[in-house]
């Protein structure tokens, strides 16, 4: 899934980011790789597209790293609702628990440290 799938807005600001780790399950392993990709433009494309104003993905494929999960999800999100009603479409749909297991949620935020403490800067290499 590329930047223009999902028609994203280069000026986004995120207020916090969640980082879902998820494993692929066996009825999702399943599929050949292209009906994969298919199922994916139509069932998760359109609930990407639907919340883009508020929540943005990107993908990370982690299995050649780990055992525990296979991908991890990053979702940039403009504000707590617009995240919670994300959240409630892919529980509606086949992608949480059913293709993939929600094995653990982190949500964070960047550089709260800056925004908490006065006079602190961005720390950057």
């Amino acid at each position: 899934m590329t930047d223009t799938d999902t028609n994203v807005d280069e000026a986004f600001e995120a207020e916090f980011t969640v980082f879902m780790l998820v494993k692929t399950t066996v009825e999702w392993l399943g599929h050949p790789v292209d009906e994969r990709n298919q199922i994916a433009r139509e069932k998760l494309t359109p609930v990407l597209r639907k919340h883009a104003p508020g929540v943005r993905m990107r993908f990370f494929d982690i299995e050649f790293y780990s055992a525990r999960v296979s991908d991890i999800w990053m979702w940039d999100c403009k504000d707590h609702h617009s995240y919670q009603m994300l959240v409630e479409e892919l529980r509606e749909g086949p992608f949480w628990d059913r293709y993939f297991q929600i094995v653990e949620i982190l949500p964070g935020v960047e550089d709260a440290y800056v925004k908490n403490y006065p006079g602190q800067q961005k720390i950057t290499a």
